[in-house]
């Protein structure tokens, strides 16, 4: 054996075991990759977050977007048509005795039509005296009711006294009840949940994209920062 083969393995060895020995790090460093560490564990699980709310967002945007279209062309020039309702009018006899108040009258059309939908808006015509030519009459009281739903809007029309009520059916096209689901009409509270879901999922989206763009581009946001305060600080000044 010679004597440079004993001081190469020797030297490589030395290097080895400096190797396999802890590296103790100052305070400072410490601190600087658990900093480090606890940052990108954040981007991590902002971006995981921005991606399902991005997700939940992309798929109830579909629907309102779409239907928003419709709705911002729904006249003026540029209309795009929905489809025109099917219309039917129906007599129906009332029971005997009639309901007494518009509310029961609601109540029993909807379980004997199968209506969609709860009764809405009610609206009471009293009893008022009228002219006729050069008698005076008096024309009886009216019920008005109307039941909304996103497939069909039903109306009823019933004169106090009389032994049937008229109801007034539209059945909306396939369009048109996308479009009363964008609009809310007739619908439940579980709807309007489902919907502020989307509201709050956006107002999630952007704060997460604001955040994440910040993160990773510390550098441009301080530059973004001064500009937009150099901006509001000039349009102060000139307004004073």
């Amino acid at each position: 054996m010679s004597v440079p083969d004993t001081i190469d393995r020797q030297s490589t060895a030395g290097v080895d075991r400096a190797a396999r020995e802890p590296q103790w790090l100052d305070n400072g460093e410490l601190r600087s990759r658990q900093q480090r560490s606890r940052r990108a564990s954040f981007i991590k699980w902002l971006r995981k977050v921005h991606g399902w709310v991005g997700l939940w967002g992309a798929a109830l945007g579909l629907l309102f977007g779409t239907t928003g279209f419709f709705l911002n062309h729904r006249g003026g020039p540029l209309r795009v048509s929905t489809g025109e309702p099917q219309v039917s009018v129906l007599q129906v006899p009332l029971p005997q005795p009639a309901p007494d108040t518009p509310r029961e009258l609601g109540k029993w059309l909807k379980h004997e039509l199968k209506i969609a939908g709860n009764p809405g808006r009610v609206q009471t015509e009293p009893a008022h005296p009228v002219a006729w030519g050069e008698r005076s009459v008096v024309q009886p009281e009216r019920w008005q009711l109307n039941f909304a739903s996103p497939h069909e809007n039903t109306s009823a029309e019933y004169w106090l006294g009389n032994g049937y009520v008229t109801v007034k059916r539209s059945e909306n096209t396939f369009l048109a009840m996308l479009t009363n689901l964008h609009k809310g009409v007739g619908l439940s509270v579980g709807w309007v949940l489902l919907i502020d879901t989307l509201a709050g999922s956006l107002i999630l989206l952007s704060l997460t994209g604001v955040l994440l763009w910040t993160e990773l581009n510390k550098r441009k946001t301080v530059a973004v920062v001064l500009m937009l305060g150099s901006i509001a600080a000039a349009v102060c000044m000139s307004l004073m």
